[in-house]
């Protein structure tokens, strides 16, 4: 079997370091992928995809990265059920990165 997952996208907001009850350091990042092709009405639509990084390469990324930043993830595809307060469940589906590629940064804008 094969699970994984290579994306190219930019950062959607600053990502944050917070650490486990076990003590492991863990970041959650939003990438902003755009289709390689148009809709129907001619424009290229973009997919916002959650990632989850652990231990070195959350501390990496939230160290060196920011929103708009242009990253690289390798990873695997994960999924997630989870019980809300009010008794329903929520499955997530999100990419649990062993490799994130800093490409380039957005830089300052004027």
């Amino acid at each position: 079997m094969l699970n994984q997952a290579v994306l190219v996208g930019r950062i959607v907001q600053d990502p944050e370091l917070r650490e486990t009850e076990n003590g492991n350091k863990i970041a959650n990042v939003t990438l902003a992928v755009p289709r390689s092709f148009k809709n129907a009405s001619g424009e290229y639509e973009t997919d916002f995809i959650s990632c989850v990084l652990w231990k070195g390469v959350a501390e990496s990324t939230v160290e060196y990265c920011k929103k708009g930043d242009l990253v690289g993830v390798k990873g695997r595809i994960q999924t997630r059920d989870v019980t809300l307060d009010d008794d329903t469940h929520k499955k997530y589906v999100e990419v649990v990165a062993e490799k994130v590629t800093f490409l380039s940064n957005k830089g300052k804008e004027e």
